[in-house]
């Protein structure tokens, strides 16, 4: 009676194994393989679908301005948007084709507008990071990457000197520091400063502003206040740095001006303080300082829109007339006279000027040039 007990559990499981043997491949291979082809499938079509995006981007045609001010303006704001995702090469070639000056020390390029020269937050590619690849391309593969001598900001346009060698570039910052560097720049303003020629001493502290949006703005803090109809002498921040701008209208409109200044400190912002908070002047296209409350585009007058040949609701696209014109080195190393450099004027510079009616002084370096290139504008 025991072979027959056993025999029966064995019989049992062997048709047991036969049969869901034989049921596995029937079902677990269909949904084995129906999971394995749903996840690559989902993925391709994700890929299918980003590709058709930026296939659609490519081929989206942009409504091309009929105002010719207006396609400058849109041309200015895809070249500036450019320059942040143009390869390091090709950026260092277009600023190797606007060399002003080199020689065994220094090398000077006409700074394009919108370009930062030091890296920082949200900055993909800045001056600073081509000079290795700017300085194969003058002096061959085995020389030593270029120095920053001085800075300028993103949005001002001119000359800009760097260094060969390191040594070279102390003593040219150190000319900087100590104020031997006669610096000139041009700027068209909104307004016409009254009077047409002076100094503007007035110190410059950074604070922050209150409002729908947090942010930090230079500030001017003048030494003395009118309290009474009397002067009083305010008590100066030991925060605040002394700032000094000398300026000087080169020409004038109904309601802009060009105007020439030589910052005496070197301030961050100084010229665009000076001139918007301490003359009331401010700079076209700077949409920071036009406002001291708030961050929004620069209000112009419906005369100085029509000029040039825009709305208001397209004035954040005005980019900072602001231009380092000339630089005077003294002498230096085995060079025994001054070097005076100078930069002509971007397009949208001469373009603007020549809109608002502005000319440009003969006298000055290259005047005569830019004036004739101004006027067949």
């Amino acid at each position: 009676m025991a072979a027959p007990s056993c025999s029966a559990p064995r019989l049992w499981v062997q048709v047991c194994r036969q049969r869901v043997g034989g049921l596995l491949p029937v079902v677990s291979q269909p949904f084995c393989s129906a999971a394995a082809a749903s996840r690559p499938l989902d993925a391709q079509r994700l890929a299918d679908r980003l590709r058709a995006q930026k296939q659609e981007q490519k081929t989206k045609k942009v409504p091309v301005p009929t105002n010719p001010v207006q396609r400058r303006v849109q041309e200015l704001v895809r070249f500036t948007q450019q320059l942040q995702r143009v390869h390091p090469n090709v950026l260092a070639k277009e600023l190797s084709r606007g060399i002003v000056h080199q020689d065994r020390d220094l090398v000077v390029i006409n700074k394009p507008y919108g370009l930062p020269v030091h890296g920082g937050p949200g900055v993909q590619l800045c001056i600073s990071d081509v000079l290795p690849i700017l300085a194969k391309m003058l002096h061959g593969h085995k020389a030593e990457p270029l120095h920053l001598c001085h800075r300028l900001d993103k949005e001002t346009t001119g000359v800009m000197v760097l260094a060969r060698e390191k040594e070279v570039a102390h003593q040219v910052q150190e000319l900087f520091r100590t104020r031997q560097v006669a610096k000139k720049y041009w700027a068209i303003t909104v307004h016409i400063p009254v009077p047409s020629a002076g100094v503007v001493d007035i110190p410059i502290i950074e604070k922050e502003v209150q409002g729908q949006q947090q942010h930090h703005k230079m500030a001017l803090t003048p030494s003395y206040r009118m309290d009474n109809g009397k002067m009083v002498r305010v008590r100066t921040s030991r925060n605040a740095h002394m700032a000094v701008t000398q300026y000087q209208v080169l020409s004038s409109a109904l309601s802009s001006a060009l105007l020439e200044l030589q910052p005496v400190t070197g301030i961050k912002h100084q010229l665009r303080v000076h001139l918007s908070f301490g003359l009331d002047c401010p700079i076209l296209g700077d949409h920071k300082y036009s406002d001291w409350n708030r961050l929004a585009p620069q209000k112009l007058s419906a005369g100085t829109l029509r000029k040039l040949g825009l709305p208001q609701s397209k004035a954040r696209y005005i980019p900072l007339h602001l231009h380092a014109r000339q630089l005077i080195l003294p002498a230096l190393g085995s060079r025994q006279e001054e070097l005076s450099l100078v930069c002509k004027l971007p397009r949208f510079f001469v373009r603007s000027l020549s809109r608002l009616g502005l000319t440009m002084p003969s006298q000055h370096p290259n005047g005569d040039q830019e004036a004739g290139h101004l006027g067949a504008q």
